[in-house]
């Protein structure tokens, strides 16, 4: 199945595609960095966000400020290229390195939710 951001090449509404493949490292697999994969990764990216969040940033990203669409970018670009890491870690020199490429990336994700997360935050967010 076709992700729903495949004819908008490689890109999602928080991130692209680029972005996802740098975070990941060049030791990623390339077939976990392809187009079809990283759309429905970025796509699950997005939607753990919403989710989480418990606000459809998607809907709403256009009227956002540039300050939360980046923090979008970081936090969807961040799951997604863990999720291109755990696809499959053999180009990496050893599993510790994927696994600490995927320690970074979570403690970013991690952060970046929280804020999206924290009402204070949220106030200005929603004010943007």
């Amino acid at each position: 199945m076709k992700s729903q951001y495949a004819s908008m090449a490689d890109t999602g509404i928080f991130c692209t595609g680029t972005e996802v493949e740098r975070k990941a490292g060049k030791n990623a697999n390339t077939t976990s960095k392809g187009e079809d994969y990283t759309n429905d990764y970025i796509a699950q990216a997005e939607s753990v966000i919403n989710n989480v969040c418990r606000f459809n940033f998607s809907d709403t990203y256009s009227t956002l400020n540039d300050d939360t669409r980046q923090l979008l970018k970081q936090v969807a670009s961040d799951l997604a290229a863990i999720y291109v890491i755990n696809y499959d870690m053999s180009g990496y020199s050893s599993r510790i390195e994927a696994e600490d490429m995927i320690n970074v990336l979570r403690d970013s994700a991690l952060r970046g939710l929280s804020l999206l997360r924290d009402k204070k935050v949220s106030d200005f967010i929603s004010g943007s």
